[in-house]
């Protein structure tokens, strides 16, 4: 695995290291020792995919609050996707700044978004698959989020064409 640390402190791009051969490639995309090489958090509680229908679907930004935060790796196993987390770690010195890469089927990079970051994409195809793994269980009780479009962030997302749940339209301006 090829491990790229983000502008966004503990956050990483990881890429799987292929082994070519005659019949295509070979690649790990989840090894403990390597994420505790790079000071990651190696524990897997709950995977999950996200399908998503339409172009233009964005879902978070999503986080877990304490004592149920979680670490995410995300990866995108069909289409592609605007993928970004914002840093909202207040002791962090990235506090508030934010990522986003494309995530593909083709390119099968992954992102590791760190505990106290939220995570949020947009779909930049039709029927979209992403699957995360992630560090805790879901919580309903510390399900937090912040507005896709707050002014405290600055994201520029693609294409203005849309499909957003009233909750991820409707989150209050973050007062940090």
């Amino acid at each position: 695995m090829i491990f790229a640390e983000t502008p966004l402190k503990g956050a990483f791009v990881i890429e799987p290291e292929r082994r070519h051969d005659a019949r295509g490639f070979f690649a790990r995309t989840w090894c403990q020792h390597e994420m505790e090489a790079h000071g990651l958090n190696p524990r897997l509680v709950q995977c999950s995919i996200s399908f998503n229908l339409r172009k233009g679907t964005l879902r978070g930004l999503h986080y877990q609050a304490a004592p149920h935060e979680e670490a995410k790796l995300i990866r995108c196993t069909r289409g592609s996707l605007y993928d970004v987390i914002v840093d909202l770690r207040r002791d962090s010195p990235t506090f508030l700044g934010h990522f986003a890469i494309v995530l593909g089927a083709g390119n099968r990079t992954m992102l590791y978004v760190p505990e106290g970051c939220a995570h949020g994409f947009q779909t930049l195809e039709d029927e979209t698959e992403i699957f995360y793994q992630m560090t805790e269980s879901y919580e309903p009780a510390s399900a937090r989020g912040v507005r896709w479009n707050d002014p405290a962030f600055g994201i520029t997302w693609p294409d203005a064409d849309r499909l957003i749940n009233d909750r991820d339209r409707t989150y209050p301006d973050f007062t940090g």
